[in-house]
């Protein structure tokens, strides 16, 4: 399954990275003949959505989703998803997406909602989803409970002022203050130090260390409140799990943390709530501080405090500061009634997946987070205080001689049913002869409880459909490391309790991407890259203008403009979809974040260019009437198409075995290497005397040559398109076809390449190897200042078996060296003068006539670097066997290896030495 964006949202870069591999995946496997399902989805994303409409509405119409209520909003909402739910789609299909479109799903179409409510009635019946008051991260600017994936958490060293919504005045962090609570019978005072001087108001007890020996005489004793005179308990028998206040007394409240409310449980204390859902002080924190917004509530606490001479210090802390990341207001921990899903017993049917690898975690280093978060779950919250979304499907019982205001406080009153008939009936059973009235919950169910099921619901769950059979459980999933918990283990826990097995066999976690610095990509940078930008090219004022088109603040946008102008001064370059896809899957060796610069994608951009003028150059030569053989008899052809074939060979395999390991990066390096350093700067080259000459004694070379090049072109183009569908598509297509084949319509629904056994050809390959080698040193010889001219060279070969293999290749050398001659010398024959030299091997030297160019210090010095270099691998070979254990424990075909890369390193310092003598005479 496609992991489900945003219905509203747009495409950003992570989206094409996960587009890019889950493309290149799915064509990879259906041009290798498998019945290959890609699923598109969109997600209603509930908190997202209803934030961007409601903002909408406050700015077209000066209106909040109260004043036009709950069915007016949902159609405003259903408006808009009209509008612009359709964005990410066309832009999916611009990043080449093969999808299934025939089977697209919206989270919140008919199936999916049905399958939401069938999946909550299944769980709440097995007793995996209850209602209870806990503690919750609550938003007091979108008046919900949010997930903890949308909890962004702020590192805070020490004291810092932050900018909340909706104070005008920056508000106070990072600080620890202390106070002192007066004690009963005039025992004294006890002090207490909180980071959250505000939720004093609901203190109702004081928790104390039972090493704390100062205070320890004073259990079940009482402090006094300061301002509403309530008696707080002390105890001094239950550990708080909080280092922040090391062996101290701690006050406790509801707004602190968990381990409080456990504590509070088992001692019966009653718990106060003092805020509103708007984060306003209520009646319970005292008549003096009542309506004051909850941090302005903060400053006046701490006044109040110095007034009754209660308020000790404060001192800088360390802290985590939970910020939500929809409205940026600070998370309030509340204790709400809400929905919550048991998670324990289905956490450990998805660790015993993964340990018995009925699940595989790729890459592996990750299964340590997955046990450790399992282990460690909590029960999910999964009620939503939002109206867009899956409404929850429960209805609350109202007695006749009830009142309605009470709806929800009375958790056993809850009926779970697929519908309102279903949930009356249960009613009447639950209460006979008794007249009541239902109402179902308002709330909505969080959007990662749908998500949970995706791949259960694209495939018609919960009914017996022909796909789910077919294609459940998924073979992979592809998605962001950042997500493996708030969706994979979610996933997995739903899909194996509701659908009787793992939901996928494979989970592939791809990188993070950041920018070229190494930096989060965050809007208030300016770093963010949009993929519509780089495939289409943009300037740097369009790239400005999309800033202040944002809802940045100024200094942000400040900011955001001069990273803007020091990253693209340029702007951007067109790169297109295929350079983009090519470049962001080469960087995938970055195992857990990439450092994306622009500059590598507009070089493979470069490279689609060379592989447009490879084809061309191959339809100019293999003429208009050519028709490929239907099949190649390699054994006849010349020394320079077997070896193409035979490294072609290596690269198909090396390319189907890294796609089967998950190893996409070392596909795309062993495709470019062969295309860019084989077939055109070696193949292409060698190939032209061929065609460049008329003389009837090469026909039967030329013709080979044209049958080896096009069975490259047409293997080259297959092997490369799951990563560049569109240029391997338009170029393809041009490509001629044997007469008698079916040809395909599209290059996609072709055969992918696989091994030919009768191409590969090691001797050859190595001699290659050599004769490449010998190129390379040769043009390295070549003065800066020499562009045309040809001069002549010599190869000095010691043996003569590698006399014979330069021999062989003679002419290829010259040609693709671009040297005037090549004279075979052997170990008595005297060098020529003015020569510059290079050592190829052992065996081997070559040497370049410069005739009156020749500089002995450049050469010397070319020489000094190269001695260096091979004393360092001789040096660090001598160390490793000489080191203890070696003889015993290396295999033999190991040190007869090493002895002969040993003898091989003597023997070219020997050559560089008499070199350096020459140019020293």
């Amino acid at each position: 399954v496609l992991p489900p964006p945003n219905v509203t949202g747009a495409l950003h870069i992570g989206h094409a990275l996960t587009v890019a591999i889950e493309d290149a995946m799915i064509r990879w496997r259906r041009m290798s003949g498998y019945n290959a399902l890609w699923v598109p989805g969109v997600d209603h994303a509930g908190i997202a959505t209803q934030v961007v409409v409601e903002k909408k509405l406050m700015r077209e119409r000066k209106l909040t989703r109260h004043d036009i209520g709950r069915d007016k909003f949902i159609s405003e909402v259903l408006k808009w998803k009209d509008q612009y739910g359709g964005t990410i789609l066309g832009q999916l299909r611009r990043l080449g997406a093969s999808l299934d479109w025939s089977r697209e799903c919206f989270t919140m179409d008919d199936q999916r909602s049905k399958a939401v409510t069938e999946a909550f009635v299944r769980l709440h019946k097995d007793g995996l989803i209850y209602r209870d008051y806990r503690l919750v991260n609550w938003d007091c600017t979108l008046l919900t409970a949010i997930s903890d994936i949308e909890v962004d958490h702020l590192e805070l060293k020490e004291e810092t002022m932050l900018k909340v919504p909706g104070y005008s005045s920056p508000v106070q962090f990072g600080v620890l203050i202390s106070f002192a609570y007066p004690l009963e019978e005039g025992l004294g005072e006890i002090i207490v130090a909180t980071t959250r001087i505000e939720t004093m108001l609901g203190d109702t007890a004081i928790a104390v260390h039972p090493e704390d020996k100062r205070y320890k005489h004073l259990h079940g004793k009482h402090a006094i409140h300061p301002f509403n005179g309530r008696k707080l308990k002390i105890i001094c028998d239950a550990v708080l799990v909080d280092p922040t206040f090391g062996t101290g007394a701690v006050k406790i409240t509801p707004a602190h943390d968990p381990n409080d409310f456990e504590v509070g449980k088992r001692h019966n204390l009653e718990f106060i709530n003092i805020f509103t859902d708007d984060g306003k002080i209520n009646s319970n924190g005292g008549a003096q501080f009542e309506g004051m917004a909850r941090f302005a509530a903060r400053v006046a606490v701490i006044d109040a405090l110095k007034e009754k001479g209660l308020y000790k210090d404060t001192k800088k802390n360390e802290m985590n500061l939970g910020i939500c990341s929809r409205s940026n207001d600070v998370v309030e921990p509340m204790i709400k009634p809400q929905w919550f899903v048991n998670c324990h017993t289905m956490a450990k049917a998805g660790l015993d997946a993964v340990r018995s690898k009925k699940i595989e975690i790729i890459p592996q280093q990750y299964e340590q987070d997955w046990y450790r978060w399992l282990e460690n779950i909590r029960d999910w919250c999964v009620s939503r205080q939002l109206w867009w979304g899956h409404r929850v499907p429960a209805w609350y019982v109202t007695l006749e001689d009830e009142q309605l205001n009470d709806l929800g406080s009375n958790n056993d009153r809850w009926i779970v049913a697929r519908n309102e008939c279903d949930a009356m009936l249960e009613a009447q059973k639950k209460y006979p002869g008794k007249k009541f009235q239902l109402n179902q919950d308002p709330d909505v169910l969080d959007t990662w409880f749908s998500s949970g099921l995706f791949p259960l619901t694209v495939l018609g769950w919960p009914d017996d459909t022909a796909d789910l059979r077919a294609f459940y459980p998924t073979s992979v999933l592809e998605t962001g490391l950042d997500i493996l918990f708030f969706w994979v283990a979610r996933m997995v826990m739903m899909g194996m309790q509701l659908g009787g097995d793992v939901p996928f066999q494979k989970v592939y976690l791809h990188p993070m991407i950041r920018d070229a610095h190494g930096r989060k990509m965050s809007k208030s940078l300016g770093n963010v890259v949009d993929p519509l930008e780089v495939i289409n090219g943009t300037t740097l004022e369009d790239l400005l203008k999309r800033l202040e088109e944002g809802n940045l603040d100024p200094n942000e946008l400040s900011v955001a403009r001069e990273g803007k102008k020091k990253d693209f001064p340029d702007g951007i370059a067109e790169c297109g979809t295929d350079a983009l896809r090519f470049a962001l899957i080469s960087y995938t060796s970055q195992s857990d974040k990439i450092n994306l610069d622009i500059k590598r994608v507009v070089g493979y951009r470069q490279w689609c260019n060379k592989l447009w003028n490879a084809i061309r150059f191959a339809m100019g030569k293999l003429g208009d009437h050519y028709a490929p053989p239907a099949t190649i008899v390699v054994s006849s052809m010349p020394p320079v198409c077997k070896w193409i074939l035979s490294v072609l060979n290596k690269a198909i395999g090396k390319t189907v075995t890294s796609l089967e390991a998950y190893k996409f990066a070392d596909a795309t390096s062993a495709i470019y290497s062969w295309w860019q350093y084989q077939l055109c700067d070696v193949f292409i080259e060698a190939v032209k005397p061929y065609f460049f000459n008329d003389s009837q004694e090469f026909d039967s070379a030329r013709a080979a040559c044209r049958d080896a090049l096009w069975v490259c072109l047409d293997n080259g183009l297959r092997l490369l398109h799951p990563f560049m569908p569109y240029v391997t598509e338009e170029l393809w297509q041009r490509l001629p076809q044997p007469k008698d084949s079916c040809r395909k319509t599209s290059i996609m629904i072709s055969e992918y390449p696989s091994v030919v056994k009768e191409w590969a050809d090691d001797k050859l390959e190595s001699e290659f190897g050599i004769i490449l080698d010998t190129v390379n040193k040769l043009r390295s010889l070549k003065p800066p200042t020499d562009t045309n001219e040809r001069r002549p060279a010599f190869a000095l070969c010691r043996g003569e078996d590698i006399a014979a293999t330069v021999q062989c290749y003679q002419s290829l050398v010259v040609s693709l060296s671009s040297v005037s001659s090549l004279k075979i010398l052997a170990e008595s024959d005297e060098t020529p003068p003015d020569c510059s030299t290079a050592v190829v091997n052992k065996d081997l030297s070559v040497y370049l006539q410069l005739q009156g160019a020749l500089n002995a210090e450049v050469e010397l010095e070319k020489l000094r670097k190269k001695r260096d270099e091979i004393q360092k691998l001789q040096h660090a070979l001598s160390q490793k066997m000489e080191a203890s254990g070696y003889r015993e424990k290396a295999p033999p075909s190991v040190q007869e290896e090493d002895m002969r890369k040993l003898t091989a390193f003597f023997e070219q310092l020997r050559v560089i030495g008499e070199a350096e003598k020459k140019l020293d005479a």
